[in-house]
């Protein structure tokens, strides 16, 4: 799975010369907290958040009616408030990548690029959709973790036996545990019982972790 299959390849934008109010407005209208900011040229200037057009907002404490408030945030350009160094991830990239860089750089969005090209923008909710997609959350069915020997050939043996006993792997994902010689399978099946995935692993000599029907 890349960052083009889950990016909104529909992205709501501003220019540098927007104005604060007119940010704000657009935001709202849209249901969007965070909005890329392009020059002239098309080009990734910036990005600003809901954020950071709040900390550019008069405190609660400002004697300032709503009136002169308007008229200041509306001659307050978003060129003003805007984070220059923009983290970004190109359209070709794997999508845990993308979660990495996220977790990594702290931040709640990513505008994707293809070479000096906006071509979408992928955010923690799109990140988590695909979580759901991987685990395979929308499956009824059976889900095991097992520890596994870090070898070649025992996902193999796993997925065979599986097939045998007529059940369908919808998703499988591995980890590393405490011990390096073990392998963390999380696997989730159809048309299996929960007894039948513990008879299974006993006989191939992997230790169950945990199993549910979910």
């Amino acid at each position: 799975m890349i960052v083009s299959d889950l990016m909104r390849k529909k992205v709501i934008y501003v220019h540098p010369e927007t104005s604060v109010t007119d940010a704000r407005a657009l935001m709202a209208r849209e249901n969007v907290n965070k909005l890329p900011v392009l020059d002239r040229d098309d080009r990734l200037a910036g990005i600003v958040t809901k954020n950071d057009l709040v900390k550019a907002s008069p405190s609660a404490a400002t004697t300032l009616d709503v009136y002169e408030l308007s008229y200041l945030l509306s001659k307050l350009k978003v060129e003003k408030v805007m984070v220059r160094n923009v983290v970004t991830v190109d359209h070709n990239e794997v999508i845990e990548e993308a979660a990495r860089i996220m977790a990594d750089k702290k931040v709640g969005c990513l505008p994707v690029m293809n070479g000096d090209l906006l071509v979408g923008i992928i955010t923690e909710s799109d990140v988590f959709h695909a979580f759901i997609e991987i685990f395979g959350a929308r499956h009824h069915g059976v889900r095991f973790m097992c520890e596994a020997s870090e070898k070649p050939g025992e996902l193999a043996k796993m997925s065979q036996s599986i097939a045998e006993l007529g059940g369908n792997i919808v998703s499988v994902v591995t980890s590393e545990g405490d011990d390096v010689s073990k392998r963390r399978v999380t696997c989730k099946v159809t048309q299996v019982s929960a007894d039948q995935i513990q008879a299974m692993l006993k006989n191939l000599g992997i230790t169950l972790v945990c199993i549910r029907e979910v």
